[in-house]
């Protein structure tokens, strides 16, 4: 179709910003996705390493100051000292703020959460056991860290979110939040619980100006996923070399895993100026997995 036969927007529609022009963030503008949250402060858990760490400083470097929770101490002091270094994050438009914080600890994760106006939910753990031989007590522990801990966290940021009718709830779920697998009944069970928390909060955040949605990565290139080929080959009774090409990646059609930063640049994608349509939704990045 030629320039001159393009129909323009119907009568009354919004046509969106101009070329050039700022984007409107909920009162705020942004001339760049640098800026794009500046003023804003996001809270992202399971932030010492892998997706968490690239996320904090993705959210960061558009502007937001990030609150980096986290137990582990000792990679909470190096993702503050990699946001601080010149040559890693140059010209950094917001801030890490790292802050120790054990999710086990309901209480005190709902009293975090208040007043931030971007909610990332990202910490997680993984047992690979069969149901029957799978500890009672992990398989509590997982539950309470990835689901029970996200419900308290929502509770505690929402009521900031629905007083000024903007905010982001962005949940790092699993294309096991999709799909099972099995030996991973703990993680299944968390994942596509959290699936259903975060559609029911964009049920109930839409009329405040609230989206929640999840991020669905395939496995990501994380220690969590180093740390599990070894129970992967035992497990499945195969040597270790075998498990990424034959066990993590047999159902994906891109044959590698994800990068952390991939996951972030999706993360920023969904708390930006332009996705306050998308809510109830989960965002596959699986290289395929969930195309059979």
């Amino acid at each position: 179709m030629s320039a001159s036969t393009t129909p323009g927007p119907a009568a009354g529609a919004d046509p969106g910003p101009a070329a050039g022009a700022t984007a409107d963030l909920g009162g705020r503008t942004a001339p760049d996705g640098r800026t794009a949250l500046g003023g804003r402060t996001a809270l992202v858990t399971g932030a010492a390493g892998g997706i968490g760490r690239a996320c904090a400083l993705r959210l960061a470097a558009a502007g937001a100051t990030v609150l980096a929770v986290d137990q582990d101490e000792k990679g909470l002091a190096e993702l503050a000292a990699l946001a601080a270094r010149t040559d890693a994050a140059p010209g950094l438009p917001g801030r890490v703020e790292a802050r120790a914080l054990d999710l086990t600890d309901l209480d005190a994760a709902e009293r975090a959460a208040e007043g931030v106006d971007i909610l990332v939910n990202n910490a997680g753990l993984q047992l690979v056991r069969p149901i029957e031989d799978f500890p009672p007590e992990v398989f509590s522990r997982v539950l309470t860290v990835m689901l029970e801990a996200p419900f308290r966290l929502l509770r505690g940021a929402l009521p900031h979110m629905y007083a000024q009718g903007w905010g982001r709830i962005v949940n790092i779920s699993s294309v096991h939040g999709l799909r099972a697998s099995a030996y991973k009944s703990a993680y299944v069970a968390a994942k596509h619980g959290l699936e259903g928390l975060s559609k029911v909060a964009a049920l109930e955040g839409a009329p405040h100006g609230v989206t929640s949605n999840c991020v669905n990565p395939g496995y990501v290139r994380t220690p969590l996923v180093e740390r599990q080929i070894a129970d992967q080959a035992a497990a499945h009774g195969i040597p270790p070399e075998r498990v990424v090409s034959e066990i993590m990646l047999a159902d994906s059609a891109v044959k590698r895993l994800i990068e952390p930063e991939e996951v972030a640049e999706a993360v920023a994608y969904l708390c930006g100026p332009h996705t306050s349509f998308i809510t109830g939704a989960s965002l596959a990045m699986d290289g395929g997995w969930t195309a059979h």
